[in-house]
């Protein structure tokens, strides 16, 4: 009874650091990003979300080279684009 209750804690554990690890931005970073995205020549991203060390991860950006994954510091600057 003991492992059932501990494991139990450890999986509630995991799913709540997890839900916490990906948030979605709030209206004026988004369009900060967008701006950025622009700049790339890119748009329309599938998803943006914020990540908890204040980082952003743009998914599916579609690019004039084609579709990429766009990683952002908490200043807007890349860290990394990657295609998809």
């Amino acid at each position: 009874m003991k492992q059932i209750l501990m494991i139990s804690a450890a999986v509630l554990a995991l799913g709540s650091t997890s839900a916490l690890a990906d948030q979605k931005p709030s209206a004026e970073e988004v369009a900060k990003i967008t701006a950025v995205l622009a700049d790339l020549g890119c748009k329309d991203p599938e998803e943006i979300e914020k990540e908890d060390e204040g980082h952003f991860e743009i998914e599916d950006a579609n690019c004039k080279a084609g579709q990429f994954d766009i990683k952002l510091d908490k200043d807007f600057k890349v860290i990394s684009m990657s295609r998809d």
